[in-house]
C-alpha cells in the first residue's frame, strides 16, 4: 500500500494534468471562432426545461440551466465539457489504481487522453463529452463490482447508465455490447445477483419520465434517427467508420494497442476480458448500423487505461523506451494539432487546404469537400446574424404580435444567445423550436431569417400576406456555413398569417 507522501505526490501530479487539460481546452481554440451551431440549441433548452426534447434527452438542459444561472458567458459554456473531460482522466487514473498500475502508467493514460481527439471533443458544449465520461465511469464500476461483488457498485453502474441515457441515447449501444460479453464470460454471475435487478429498477425509475415523454410525443427520437439516416448516415461507409477509429488516438496508438493486446494475452488481465468482448460487440453493432465514427469514442478511455497499466509495468525499468514513448505521443500530437484543434484561423486553413484535404477534414456530411471543416464553418457568422436581427428588431415599434422566425435551430439559438434584446425569443421550424412558438396573439410583424441557399430572394411567397417587406442584410462572412442567410422585416401581416404558421408548425411536427 502506497504511503501518504506517495499518494500526495500522485494527487498533485493528477491535479497538474487536470489543470493542463482545462487550460488547453481554451488556449488551443483560435478566438476568431464562436460557439458551434449545436451549442446554441443546447443552451436554449435550459430556458425550456422538460422531461424530453426532440433532439436529445433532458440532462443537457439541466446543465444549460446551470450555465445560465452562472451568467451564460462563453467561458462558462466551454467550461462544462472541459470539466467532463477532466473527470474522464480522473476515472481512468482511478482505473489504473484499481489495476495496481504505477505512477508511470497513470501519467501515460493522462497524456494519451489529453493528446487525442478527446481534447477537441471537450471544447464543444454537446452531449458527447458527458457521453464519453458516462461510458468510462460505467466500465469502472463494473470492474469494481466483478472484483468483489459489492452490491453498491451495481447501483453506481445503474445510475451511471441512467444518467448516460438521459444525456444521449448512444449509451444503449454500450449496453447492447455488454450483454453478450457478460453472458459468454464468468461475468454472467451478475444475473444471479438480486441487487442487479434492484439496480435495474433504480435505473428504469430514473429514465421513466423521459420514456413517458417519448411515448406522449410519438417517439420523436425515432423521427430524429430517420432524419439522420436520410441526411447524414447515408454518406457514412462501414469501412470509413472502422478506419477512422485509430485516427482518433493516433498519437497514443501504442497505448491503445497495448490495451487490446494486454486484455487478450496478459495473465493479470484475464478476469477482465469481458471488456475486450464488449468493445468487439459494440463496434460490430456500430458498424452494422453505419454509425458516425465519433459515436464509439466512449469505448477508448478504458482501453487506454488498460494499455497504460500494461505498459507501465513493462517500461518501469526501461526508462529510455518510456521516455521515447512520451516524446512520440506528445510530439506527434503537436505535429497534428492544427488538424485536431481549431488553432488555425479560417484563412490559414484555406492557405493549407491540401494538408486538411488529405486527411478528409474538409469533407462535410453531404460527402463533398468545402473550404473549412464543417465544425469550423459552423462556428462562424453567428454574432453577425444576431446584429442584423437586432437592427430589424430596433425598427419594430409595436413588439406585440412580433415573431422572430429563423430558418434553422442554429440561427434561432445564436440570435437568442448574442442578441442584446434578451426577450427576442427567436424560433425555427425544426428541432425543439417547433414547440417553443408563442402564438397567443395574432402575428403583426415577422423578422424572418432565410437559409443560406435561399430559393426566393425576392420574397414572392410572402408578399401577398404583408404590407411591407424590407431586407435588412445578409451574412457576409466568407467562411460561415450560413453565408448568404438573409434577414427580412415583414410588416403589416394579414389575418391569414397566424393560421398559416400554425398549420406549418403542425406539418413540421409530423
Amino acid at each position: 500500500m502506497a504511503n501518504p507522501a506517495t499518494k500526495n505526490k500522485e494527487r498533485l501530479i493528477l491535479l497538474a494534468f487536470l489543470l493542463l487539460k482545462l487550460v488547453l481546452s481554451f488556449v488551443l481554440v483560435n478566438n476568431v471562432y464562436e460557439l458551434h451551431r449545436d451549442e446554441y440549441l443546447h443552451i436554449d433548452q435550459g430556458r425550456h426545461l422538460a422531461a424530453g426534447f426532440t433532439s436529445v434527452p433532458p440532462l443537457t438542459s439541466l446543465f444549460s440551466w446551470l450555465i445560465q444561472a452562472l451568467g451564460n458567458g462563453f467561458f462558462i459554456v466551454r467550461l462544462f465539457p472541459a470539466l467532463f473531460g477532466m473527470l474522464t482522466i480522473a476515472y481512468c487514473w482511478k482505473t489504473i489504481d484499481f489495476l495496481k498500475g504505477n505512477l508511470l502508467a497513470k501519467c501515460l493514460v493522462a497524456v494519451a487522453l489529453i493528446c487525442s481527439s478527446l481534447l477537441r471533443l471537450n471544447t464543444l458544449y454537446q452531449p458527447n463529452s458527458f457521453d464519453v465520461l458516462a461510458w468510462t465511469v460505467a466500465f469502472y464500476y463494473l470492474l469494481r463490482y466483478f472484483n468483489g461483488s459489492q452490491p453498491k457498485y451495481l447501483y453506481f453502474f445503474a445510475v451511471t447508465i441512467a444518467l448516460g441515457f438521459l444525456n444521449k441515447y448512444n449509451i444503449l449501444f454500450l449496453v447492447m455490447g455488454l450483454l453478450p460479453a457478460m453472458i459468454i464470460t464468468p461475468g454472467r454471475k451478475v444475473f444471479a445477483d438480486r441487487h442487479f435487478y434492484f439496480a435495474l429498477l433504480l435505473g428504469l425509475a430514473m429514465v421513466l419520465p423521459n420514456l413517458v415523454w417519448q411515448v406522449g410525443h410519438q417517439f420523436p427520437v425515432l423521427k430524429h434517427m430517420q432524419e439522420l439516416q436520410r441526411t447524414q448516415l447515408v454518406h457514412v461507409s462501414r469501412f470509413g467508420f472502422l478506419i477512422s477509429q485509430p485516427l482518433f488516438f493516433i498519437s497514443s496508438i501504442f497505448v491503445l494497442l497495448a490495451g487490446l493486446v494486454g486484455l487478450l494475452l496478459y495473465k493479470p488481465f484475464r478476469p477482465y476480458r469481458w471488456v475486450l468482448l464488449a468493445y468487439i460487440f459494440t463496434m460490430a453493432i456500430f458498424t452494422f448500423f453505419r454509425a458516425k465514427d465519433y459515436y464509439a469514442l466512449g469505448l477508448y478511455p478504458i482501453l487506454l487505461a488498460f494499455g497504460a497499466a500494461f505498459l507501465g509495468q513493462w517500461l518501469a525499468k526501461r526508462r529510455v523506451l518510456g521516455t521515447s514513448l512520451f516524446v512520440f505521443n506528445i510530439g506527434s500530437f503537436v505535429y497534428l494539432l492544427p488538424l485536431i484543434m481549431p488553432v488555425y484561423s479560417p484563412a490559414q486553413i484555406v492557405a493549407h487546404h491540401k494538408r486538411f484535404e488529405r486527411v478528409g477534414s474538409l469533407r462535410w456530411e453531404d460527402g463533398k469537400n468545402h473550404q473549412l471543416p464543417q465544425d469550423y464553418a459552423d462556428m462562424q457568422g453567428w454574432e453577425e446574424l444576431a446584429q442584423l436581427t437586432d437592427s430589424a428588431y430596433a425598427l419594430v415599434k409595436d413588439k406585440d404580435g412580433l415573431l422572430v422566425r429563423a430558418d434553422n435551430y442554429g440561427q434561432a439559438g445564436a440570435i437568442n444567445y448574442y442578441s442584446k434584446y434578451k426577450n427576442i425569443s427567436a424560433v425555427a421550424y425544426n428541432a425543439d423550436y417547433l414547440y417553443w412558438f408563442n402564438l397567443d396573439k395574432p402575428i403583426k410583424t415577422i423578422i424572418m431569417v432565410t437559409g443560406y441557399h435561399d430559393e426566393d430572394p425576392l420574397r414572392t411567397r410572402e408578399k401577398p400576406y404583408f404590407a411591407k417587406i424590407t431586407k435588412i442584410g445578409e451574412i457576409k462572412n466568407p467562411y460561415a456555413r450560413e453565408r448568404g442567410a438573409g434577414v427580412f422585416l415583414l410588416e403589416g401581416a394579414t389575418a391569414e398569417v397566424t393560421p398559416i404558421i400554425k398549420r406549418e408548425i403542425e406539418e413540421e411536427k409530423q
